[in-house]
């Protein structure tokens, strides 16, 4: 133990003697948690409070008409400007002006209401043994909405805004063949027959603590993903400081005495064990009290800390036994330094902090299973969001600790091996 306290020692000197360096592990990453969550936040904002402005040329004015304008305007998504005419409409949305025209054609709600008292009319003849009328009819054409999207309009809101209208016509219509059933079979044509309100109905039902809903938001989510990040890259300075003991002639002198290299990474491992747990500890503390203050979702840490611990000691375990791994291997410290930081960011973005594993493509989906990082923040998530007991997180802290003891073996048997020859 007398050595492995020196060797943990020996790593605090030579850790804090750059000073420069520790501001940066310890800085660099809360600016970058603050700085990203208030962008993420504000796009959230923007997206859910914000309403976007949508040109409609309405050359119907009938019932059709103004069921889709109540419903855009209900939906709290769409301000609803009203255009005279098609062509303005068209130029101003190609021009990048507005993102959406909707052309409502006319004679819309007559010739619907047309169209289905002919159908009735012919059904209900049917079957009451009546001869149909033989009469030509006038023939009513298809109608169709006409919609101009900006080019630079991503699909999803073309798909979410052509499912809305479709809808509400789809209302329209239903109501409409109901009433004409109605006028066709009752006396009294105000009188309720059919009951014209949805059936199904949709209802989201969201996880609840104390009694109270909890909506994941952007300090949930950047939290946790960005606190791995700054734990995992701790491995650019831990094996920076291997290679320079290794430079520098210090590591040869440690082999001279009677201490082994795991003791050696023993001693590692608790100081930048301890340097996540503050990194850590210094995420929360901005989370719960800092982003309040800013405006932002305060984060709810209540009777999670010691699960949330739990997995941050895991998470640390495997981001140091990377850099043990890459410091042993690395001869130089522009191979570890650039190495390092190019491969915590790759292990990022494949993890699932860049972005949001469900959103990548299926073999990226696939792939990020290897990622350390993902399984950290899928334990993360399950505590947070979830609300997770220490069982239900044990397959992603197990992965984590063997990654930590395959590492550290790997590295202590290539040590081994290169010195004995």
């Amino acid at each position: 133990m007398h050595k492995l306290w020196a060797s943990t020692y020996k790593e605090f000197l030579l850790l804090f003697r750059d000073m420069g360096g520790v501001a940066i592990l310890f800085v660099m990453p809360l600016v970058l948690i603050i700085t990203i969550t208030l962008i993420q936040d504000s796009t959230f904002q923007t997206v859910k409070d914000v309403k976007i402005p949508i040109l409609i040329v309405n050359n119907d004015h009938g019932e059709v008409a103004k069921t889709m304008l109540e419903g855009l305007e209900d939906s709290n998504s769409f301000e609803v400007i009203i255009k005279p005419t098609e062509e303005e409409a068209k130029n101003l949305v190609s021009k990048g002006e507005y993102q959406l025209a909707v052309i409502i054609p006319e004679h819309l709600t007559q010739d619907l209401q047309q169209k289905i008292a002919n159908n009735v009319e012919g059904i209900m003849a049917k079957v009451m043994g009546e001869e149909v009328d033989t009469l030509p009819k006038p023939l009513i054409g298809n109608k169709e909405v006409r919609l101009y999207f900006d080019p630079a309009t991503q699909q999803s809101f073309k798909s979410s805004v052509k499912n809305g209208i479709d809808k509400m016509i789809s209302k329209v219509e239903t109501q409409s063949i109901y009433k004409a059933f109605q006028e066709q079979i009752s006396d009294n044509p105000e009188e309720a027959i059919f009951e014209t309100e949805n059936f199904i109905t949709f209802t989201e039902i969201l996880p609840k603590t104390e009694g109270r809903d909890v909506l994941p938001n952007s300090v949930q989510h950047n939290v946790p993903a960005w606190t791995l990040f700054a734990i995992f890259f701790i491995i650019v300075p831990l094996s920076i400081n291997m290679v320079k003991e290794k430079s520098q002639g210090t590591f040869v002198r440690l082999r001279t005495n009677p201490v082994s290299y795991a003791t050696v990474l023993g001693g590692k491992t608790i100081l930048y064990l301890l340097v996540c747990l503050i990194q850590f500890v210094l995420m929360l503390l901005i989370g719960v009290y800092v982003f309040p203050a800013m405006g932002l979702p305060a984060l709810e840490v209540s009777g999670r800390v010691p699960l949330l611990f739990v997995v941050a000691i895991f998470s640390g375990l495997a981001a140091i036994g990377l850099g043990l791994l890459l410091g042993t291997l690395a001869k130089t410290q522009e191979q570890s330094a650039p190495f390092g930081a190019t491969f915590v960011v790759i292990l990022a973005a494949v993890g699932g902090v860049w972005v949001p594993v469900f959103i990548m493509p299926k073999f990226m989906q696939v792939l990020s299973n290897v990622s350390p990082m993902n399984w950290g923040l899928n334990a993360f998530y399950d505590v947070f969001l979830r609300q997770a007991t220490l069982t239900d997180i044990v397959p992603e802290i197990t992965l984590l600790f063997l990654f930590f003891i395959l590492t550290t073996i790997i590295a202590i048997v290539y040590n081994e091996k290169k010195n004995a020859v």
